[in-house]
């Protein structure tokens, strides 16, 4: 039977969020910080669960992504993966190698931003089993980023959700996830063998 290995990226493959790493890198410091506090009452609402996830993180991405333009954000997205290499975990990496060197199937299933993660595994490209990335997507129109997710953000059972859509004859593989948060929960338990913060 094909064997499947799933991973969450931020936390478990990464030592930080990348979301705020990235935002960061492409804003400067004094934008990130300026940035966050116009929003922290939106953020201490939905750490309360008074406002979910996803609209929050859509917000928030609009407020410092909005208007970019198509080129200029996925270059930024590049440079951000070839210059924060070093969030990949080494443990982490090392499994990544193994698993592709053995031709296995990997599949990164994120709540960021797809463009943003997919180039963290360009050393891969050319590998049979390149990882397939199911991130949070988001539109862009006539070149230029509109601020808006055209997916849910992919969190919870969205990653399942992702998951099985993609790979959908759920007989034909065994499942292996690795995850390090609450958010990752649904997705460890509907694989045949689940690791919780694995790679510590």
């Amino acid at each position: 039977m094909k064997r499947l290995y799933a991973f969450d990226f931020d936390g478990t493959l990464t030592t930080h969020d990348t979301l705020l790493a990235f935002i960061r890198y492409a804003c400067g410091t004094k934008a990130f910080i300026i940035g966050f506090l116009r929003h922290a009452p939106l953020l201490i609402l939905m750490k309360m669960g008074f406002y979910p996830n996803g609209k929050a993180k859509q917000r928030i991405f609009a407020h410092f992504f909005q208007g970019w333009s198509e080129t200029t954000f996925l270059d930024t997205c590049q440079r951000f993966a070839e210059e924060r290499h070093n969030l990949l975990r080494p443990q982490a990496k090392a499994e990544l190698d193994r698993l592709a060197k053995q031709g296995e199937q990997i599949v990164i299933v994120s709540a960021s931003v797809d463009l943003w993660v997919a180039p963290f595994f360009d050393a891969y490209k050319d590998s049979a089993c390149r990882p397939c990335i199911l991130g949070t997507q988001i539109e862009i129109v006539h070149g230029t980023v509109t601020g808006r997710f055209t997916s849910p953000n992919c969190y919870g059972a969205e990653k399942v959700r992702r998951l099985t859509e993609r790979f959908p004859d759920r007989t034909q593989y065994k499942l292996f996830a690795y995850g390090d948060s609450q958010g990752d929960q649904p997705l460890l338990n509907y694989a045949d063998e689940g690791f919780y913060k694995p790679f510590r």
